[in-house]
C-alpha cells in the first residue's frame, strides 16, 4: 500500500511487540468501535460492524437458553439502595464500581438510586412474587441488558468499559443439586459457544473461595488464553445456594407444604466475548474472524481491464447470486474507483474469512480463485457447486483458526511446585501455571504482588485430582486442589 489513504488504512502497530496499541488499532480501523466522547473515559461507541458480531453470540446464545426452558424478560436498570443493602455482599462487592442517581430533574431523590451493576438484587424480588409452590419451579429468567461498573482500572475496548453489553440469567430450583446442575449446564454452554462459534478452546473450572461472586455459594469459569499469554474470564455461572432466596425471600411450598427457601443460580456472558475474538485471531494485516460470525463471510473481488469488464462483472454477479441463494452472507467489491490491492487490503483489514478472486482467466477456463484470510492460502474451484464449495473453505478456515488456538492455550500450560518457579515461568512467559494449592487466599499474595499474577481457576475435581502426598507451592501445607495462576484482562 502506498498512497496515504492506504497507508491509513493498514494496521501500524504489531501484535507480538505492542498487544495493547495493536488491539486497540484493529478495533478502530475494522470498523468496530469508536472511544466515547471525551470527558466519558471507559465509554465506546459500538459501530454497526462491531454490533453484528454481538449479535450472533447473542442469537447462538439465546437459542442455547431457550432450548432449555429459559424464557427472556427485562428489568430496570436503576435498583434502589434499600434492594442492594437487602444482599450486605453485593453492596460490599461492587460498592467501588456502583454510579449512583441522586438527582431527577433538579429534583433530589429520597433513595440513592444505582445504575445496575448487576441484576440480583431489582430480579431476586420478583422472583419472591412469582414463586409461591415447588409447581412454580425451576423458574428461569434471562435479560440482554447493560450494567456499568464504574472501573478504576485501565479500560479497554469490549474487553473492560464502564459500561458494557451482556446477559444474566436467574434461576430458583427446589434443590442444592438441582441447582448446581444448572450452574454447569450454563458453564457448558459458554464453552461451547466459543469453541463452536467462536473457534477459541477454553478451560473450565471453579474460581477461588476468595474470588466468587459476592454472596454465591460457588463460581465456575471458563477462561480462554489470550496470544499474549493473558487469561480472559470468558464467562460465569453462579451457583447462589440460599443466600439471596434468603435474603428477598424466594421461598416455595414443598410437596408436604412445609415452607422452603429456592435455591437460586446466576450467570452471564458479557461483549468480552468480543475482546477476545477479536485478539485471538487478528494479525499485523487486521481482523480475522471465524465464518460462523463473520458479517461478510466471503467477498467477491472481480479484476478486470476495460475490454474484459462486462463479462467478468457477469460472471461474478452470478457467482454472487449462487451464494446468497445459498444463504452465504457475500459481498461483491466492484468499486471501479479502487484496484484489487486496495480492496484486498481493505477486506483483509476488516477480517473477511474468505476471498474470490474472478479474472478473464477464471471466465475462461470456468474457475474461481479462493483465498483464505488467515493464512492466505489459495485454492482454483471449479464454477459449478461453487456454494457448496466455499462451506467447506469455511470447515478448513475455522480449523486453522481453532488449531493455532488451541496450539497458543497447549503451550502455555505450565507445572510448577514453587514460589520461585512460578515467578521464574509467569515472569517472562506469561500463560497459565498450574500449581498444587492449600486453598489459603495468602499464599495468592506471594505471586499477585510482584506479578499481579492471581489464581484465575481450579479444576473441577472431578477433572484433576491431587495426591495426597502433593503440598501447597507456596506454604508447603498439604495441597487440597490445583490453582491456575495466570496475568489477566
Amino acid at each position: 500500500m502506498s498512497s496515504d489513504s492506504d497507508q491509513d488504512l493498514g494496521i501500524t502497530e504489531r501484535k507480538q511487540y505492542n498487544t495493547g496499541e495493536w488491539y486497540a488499532e484493529v478495533v478502530q480501523k475494522a470498523g468496530l468501535a469508536n472511544y466515547g466522547p471525551e470527558g466519558m473515559s471507559g465509554f465506546i461507541v459500538t459501530r454497526p460492524r462491531g454490533y453484528a458480531l454481538w449479535e450472533y453470540i447473542q442469537n447462538e446464545l439465546d437459542r442455547k437458553f431457550k432450548s432449555t426452558g429459559v424464557q427472556n424478560a427485562y428489568f430496570p436498570m436503576m435498583i434502589p439502595e434499600s434492594y442492594l443493602e437487602r444482599e450486605k455482599d453485593i453492596v460490599e462487592g461492587f460498592d467501588p464500581e456502583v454510579a449512583w442517581v441522586t438527582h431527577g430533574g433538579h429534583e433530589e431523590l429520597e433513595e440513592r438510586l444505582a445504575v445496575r451493576p448487576t441484576s440480583e438484587s431489582i430480579i431476586a424480588p420478583y422472583m419472591a412474587q412469582w414463586v409461591r409452590s415447588h409447581r412454580d419451579l425451576p423458574l428461569r429468567v434471562n435479560q440482554w441488558c447493560s450494567v456499568v461498573r464504574w472501573e478504576a482500572t485501565e479500560t479497554k475496548p469490549f474487553f473492560r468499559t464502564k459500561e458494557f453489553l451482556w446477559q444474566e440469567g436467574h434461576t430458583a430450583h427446589e434443590t442444592h443439586d438441582e441447582a448446581w446442575d444448572e450452574t454447569m449446564t450454563r458453564l457448558e454452554q459458554y464453552a461451547e459457544l466459543y469453541e463452536d462459534l467462536l473457534a477459541i478452546p477454553v478451560l473450565k473450572g471453579q474460581k477461588p473461595d476468595h474470588d466468587k461472586f459476592p454472596g454465591a455459594h460457588k463460581t465456575t469459569t471458563v477462561e480462554a488464553l489470550m496470544p499474549d499469554g493473558k487469561s480472559v474470564q470468558a464467562g460465569t455461572s453462579h451457583h447462589l445456594g440460599t443466600s439471596f432466596a434468603e435474603a428477598f425471600d424466594i421461598t416455595f411450598s414443598d410437596e408436604d407444604e412445609e415452607t422452603q427457601p429456592a435455591h437460586t443460580t446466576s450467570w452471564g456472558l458479557s461483549w468480552r466475548a468480543l475482546g477476545a475474538l477479536i485478539m485471538t485471531h487478528s494479525d499485523d494485516q487486521g481482523l480475522v474472524l471465524p465464518p460462523t460470525v463473520a458479517p461478510e463471510q466471503v467477498v467477491i473481488v472481480p479484476i478486470w481491464q476495460e475490454d474484459t469488464q462486462e463479462e467478468v462483472l457477469d460472471y461474478a454477479e452470478s457467482v454472487r447470486d449462487d451464494l446468497a441463494e445459498a444463504g452465504i452472507r457475500v459481498e461483491l467489491d466492484d468499486r471501479d474507483e479502487r484496484n484489487p490491492g486496495f480492496k484486498f487490503n481493505e477486506w483483509e483489514l476488516k477480517g473477511v474469512p474468505v476471498r474470490l478472486e474472478i479474472g478473464p482467466h477464471e471466465v475462461d477456463d470456468e474457475e474461481i480463485t479462493v483465498v483464505h484470510r488467515p493464512d492466505g492460502a489459495e485454492a482454483v474451484e471449479d464454477r459449478e457447486g461453487i456454494a457448496e464449495t466455499v462451506q467447506d473453505h469455511f470447515d478448513e478456515v475455522y480449523a486453522k483458526l481453532y488449531a493455532a488456538a488451541e496450539e497458543n492455550l497447549e503451550e502455555n500450560v505450565r507445572e510448577a511446585d514453587s514460589r520461585e518457579e512460578i515467578l521464574g515461568t509467569l515472569g517472562p512467559n506469561n500463560g497459565y501455571v498450574k500449581v498444587p494449592w492449600c486453598g489459603d487466599e495468602d499464599c495468592e499474595e506471594p505471586i499477585k504482588e510482584p506479578l499481579s499474577a492471581e489464581i484465575v481457576m481450579c479444576p473441577f475435581d472431578d477433572e484433576e485430582d491431587i495426591d495426597e502426598d502433593d503440598t501447597c507451592g507456596i506454604c508447603g501445607e498439604p495441597a487440597t486442589q490445583t490453582a491456575y495462576f495466570a496475568k489477566n484482562y
